[in-house]
């Protein structure tokens, strides 16, 4: 098992290259978040579940895609297409477990036309197949330049890092999450119960 890990090849990268290149993405991912946030809300807010600036979404909705999309990847116009859909359900399963996981959906389309539940939107699917052929055509060939341009001794200490620092920060937010929703049922659960007993005593 360890051994097919560290065999494993993307795209001609290895394991440790492959880590760097996703959170390279969880990190544009990140920071296009940020912007698109401050242009609606009109001040600055992380948008990674964790404290890091990672948007882990983003790095395994590329490695997908780039799985998903290779027989298509140098036709541009099947590439909107395909992307704008494939991001959108993306979109609306992410929103899916998160509801099951914490209750509540870290983005809201409400303010726009065309949406559905405030979950996907026609403006973010129209958006999406941008962003694919962006991706493709332009900024993976950077991306990846960058990545091979990296000592192999250097990237394994790289990518080492990225996953430790990412896992601690993720497992303590996420750990402290799941038990302030289990305190607000709680409470809520209370809340209810001593409700009902003084409209019985009423």
């Amino acid at each position: 098992m360890i051994h097919s890990i560290l065999n494993f090849t993307f795209r001609g990268m290895n394991i440790n290259q492959l880590v760097i290149w996703f959170f390279i993405y969880s990190f544009l991912g990140w920071c296009m978040e940020c912007v698109v946030i401050r242009h609606q809300l009109g001040y600055w807010e992380n948008r990674g579940f964790a404290k890091s600036p990672f948007c882990i979404i983003y790095g395994f909705g590329l490695f997908f895609a780039f799985i998903l999309f290779r027989p298509i990847e140098h036709n541009f116009f099947a590439l909107y297409f395909a992307g704008a859909i494939c991001a959108t359900a993306f979109e609306f399963l992410t929103a899916q477990v998160m509801l099951k996981l914490f209750g509540e959906v870290w983005w809201n389309y409400d303010h726009l036309r065309f949406n559905y539940k405030g979950i996907i939107c026609l403006q973010s699917t129209i958006g999406w197949g941008f962003v694919a052929v962006f991706v493709f055509g332009a900024v993976n060939r950077l991306v990846q330049n960058i990545v091979f341009s990296i000592n192999h001794k250097v990237a394994v200490a790289i990518s080492i890092l990225l996953i430790v620092v990412y896992l601690v920060d993720f497992t303590y937010h996420f750990s402290m999450r799941i038990i302030q929703n289990e305190s607000m049922r709680e409470f809520n659960s209370k809340a209810r119960n001593t409700v009902k007993e003084f409209f019985r005593i009423g």
